[in-house]
């Protein structure tokens, strides 16, 4: 028999995965009674077949795009490779602080820099568009997975299409937490990611306008569009497409309860750094960093204390050395170690936040300061 899930606790790591909705939940059970294999012209095919449809049209208008520019991925690593698949590195000029699954499509050289504030640097993307070999795809996101900080996507793509460059943008930690369209953006392509709103994990979309994409990356059978080889996770698209149709939560109420919580560990421990307080970030998400502590350390304390949150991306969670992001930022090196992310959703309470406060000051006390070297 599996193991139980364990008791969440406080929760604060909604960047890293939300919770599973009841809704997406009950779409993935009830998909997986469908026998059909959506490629067949049978009744049983066909009937599979529109419920996967039915996810693409819900996906598509929940960013105001066209069912058939929805690619379903296995999640948003895999639609940011196939945006930028068949493209040279050298001809790709992403920000300093995207996803891994950008960054390693990228030539170190065509980093896009990010100003203190943790916003691309317009006016270096202004050059990168002017060096040869000239870039092909600019990639910028719309709001950071670790600081959260949203980032000037419009503005970015207005630069990129006037030097005649395509723009991908990765969407995943805004989509369902801020408004926003694929036209309103002024982008070409959009990653989503399910889990990271409450949807199922292992599912997500590119949406691409036609003539963006260059290469597949799985080849072998026509789904798809041919984009994409290989029979759809009919369930998990199932449970995507519920979280999409349904009416997003009041995120920006949750603006207030960060607002309150910053200011809150703030007073508690004074030498509490906020990172890009100042800057646009998403409603529910905060880095806070202990100078000289040890990240880990503070992430091992508050867990066993039940309450989870992450020492940057839980993709790179388990690397060694200081986050991409904060380092691109050009942050002290006393902070880079000591930052952890907190990030909530529509459930979090007073009591959550006050047990929160308490752990970090209890944290704050005995945490150590990084060995030299």
């Amino acid at each position: 028999m599996p193991p139980a899930a364990p008791e969440r606790g406080v929760y604060f790591d909604y960047n890293a995965s939300a919770p599973l909705l009841d809704i997406a939940r009950d779409a993935v059970i009830e998909a997986m009674g469908y026998t059909g294999n959506a490629s067949s012209v049978h009744g049983c095919g066909r009937a599979t077949r529109r419920l996967l449809e039915d996810a693409r049209a819900a996906v598509a208008s929940s960013v105001s795009a066209a069912p058939q520019e929805v690619v379903f991925t296995s999640g948003a690593t895999e639609a940011n490779a196939l945006a930028c698949a068949g493209r040279s590195p050298s001809r790709i000029a992403a920000t300093a602080i995207e996803h891994d699954s950008v960054l390693a499509a990228a030539a170190p050289g065509r980093r896009i820099p990010v100003l203190s504030d943790g916003t691309v640097d317009l006016n270096r993307l202004k050059v990168l568009l002017e060096e040869e070999p000239r870039p092909e795809l600019v990639a910028v996101m719309l709001a950071n997975n670790e600081t959260g900080v949203i980032q000037p996507v419009t503005e970015a793509a207005s630069l990129a299409h006037a030097a005649g460059v395509s723009v991908h943008c990765d969407a995943v930690q805004g989509w369902r937490r801020m408004p926003f369209s694929m036209a309103g953006l002024g982008v070409d392509s959009l990653a989503l990611s399910a889990h990271k709103a409450g949807g199922p994990k292992g599912v997500g979309a590119l949406v691409v306008r036609s003539g963006i994409l260059r290469q597949a990356l799985l080849r072998g059978g026509g789904q798809e569009r041919g984009w994409r080889a290989g029979t759809e996770n009919i369930a998990a698209a199932a449970g995507f497409g519920a979280v999409a149709a349904a009416r997003p939560p009041a995120w920006t109420a949750l603006q207030a309860m960060r607002d309150k919580l910053e200011h809150a560990v703030c007073q508690a421990v004074p030498k509490t750094c906020v990172i890009a307080r100042d800057s646009d970030r998403l409603p529910n998400t905060s880095m806070l960093a202990l100078p000289g502590c040890d990240a880990e350390a503070i992430v091992i304390r508050l867990d066993l204390e039940g309450i989870a949150v992450s020492a940057g991306s839980a993709c790179s969670s388990g690397k060694v050395g200081p986050s991409h992001v904060l380092a691109a930022m050009d942050l002290a090196p006393d902070l880079l170690h000591g930052a952890i992310r907190v990030s909530f959703g529509p459930e979090v309470t007073d009591t959550d936040l006050d047990a929160f406060v308490s752990a970090w000051g209890r944290a704050a006390a005995v945490c150590g300061r990084r060995p030299a070297g």
